[in-house]
């Protein structure tokens, strides 16, 4: 038996306006587009894409629950991934004209970095446990519910990170001197600590 059209695309409609509306992994994917081009931000593109899999998998498995349960440990997550994402924001604000390798000599946030931002971000978890909530009639079992989620939530994840990536490369076409390179890292930096308001709401 094949899985409800209309239940499938509700669930993909739902992953793709939970990933491609603005947030903290997307406006990286924008300065760092914007910064080093989409090959040197592949890692962190990819990172963030299958973080948000296997987090979305582990809710569909029920680890959201356990979070949801446990109070402190959300307090210590959104305290730790705030203040990553703020110093990225720091470094993102205080940075000129873009020259090899770019931040300061360095490259993106890489892999493991991204995987580790998206798994403190409280916000992802409650994203995801409302996924495997209201979709998990879907499948029987939560192996396959996990797989699905899993599955679509790191597909949208893909191709939302990679439009926000291009519109980074686009807007970098657009700065030509040192002073708007600066003024759009600010933009930039700024938004990244606005992005910061719904995770403690």
């Amino acid at each position: 038996m094949g899985l409800p059209q209309p239940d499938v695309l509700s669930l993909v409609a739902f992953a793709g306006i939970a990933t491609v509306t603005p947030g903290g992994a997307n406006l990286l994917a924008a300065s760092s587009g914007a910064r080093f081009g989409l090959m040197r931000s592949l890692p962190l593109l990819l990172g963030f894409s299958l973080g948000l899999a296997a987090l979305v998998g582990a809710a569909g498995i029920g680890f959201g629950a356990l979070l949801e349960a446990a109070p402190i440990l959300r307090l210590v997550m959104r305290s730790a991934g705030s203040a990553y994402v703020l110093w990225l924001a720091w470094r993102i604000a205080s940075a000129g004209r873009p020259e090899p390798p770019g931040w300061d000599g360095t490259a993106p946030p890489g892999f493991l970095a991204a995987v580790v931002l998206l798994w403190l971000n409280p916000k992802a978890w409650t994203t995801a446990v409302a996924a495997s909530a209201t979709y998990a009639g879907l499948v029987p079992g939560l192996v396959p519910l996990a797989g699905l989620l899993a599955l679509v939530f790191g597909v949208a994840a893909a191709v939302s990170l990679h439009l926000w990536c291009a519109f980074g490369m686009l807007l970098a076409r657009t700065l030509r001197t040192e002073a708007q390179w600066r003024a759009a890292n600010i933009l930039l930096g700024s938004a990244l600590v606005a992005s910061l308001v719904p995770m403690w709401s």
